[in-house]
């Protein structure tokens, strides 16, 4: 899986110093979740920031399902659902903080 390009993301999107997850492929406001395909690793527990043009959200990772199953953690390369407390929009960046 290619790694999004630095110049895709706008300089309102960058946070410096986070790693970088991927952008939200999907927003889904019945089940408050996203879905990304992930750059780097993730772990229920770990605390997340979305950042986009009118989003920026910060939160701990609560739940993870990767192919409709509940897991603990997620590798690089897998598309996952993350649960989400507030709205979120489809190109958003995902950085782990």
């Amino acid at each position: 899986m290619p790694k999004t390009p630095v110049w895709s993301i706008s300089p309102a999107e960058q946070i410096v110093g986070a790693a970088f997850l991927g952008k939200v492929g999907d927003y889904y406001s019945q089940s408050g979740a996203i879905s990304l395909v992930l750059e780097a690793s993730l772990a229920v527990g770990e605390t997340i920031r979305v950042k986009g043009h009118s989003t920026d959200l910060t939160q701990k990772v609560e739940h993870i399902e990767f192919e409709h199953q509940s897991v603990h953690s997620a590798s690089a390369g897998e598309t996952v659902g993350i649960k989400i407390v507030d709205k979120c929009r489809i190109g958003d960046a995902v950085y782990k903080i």
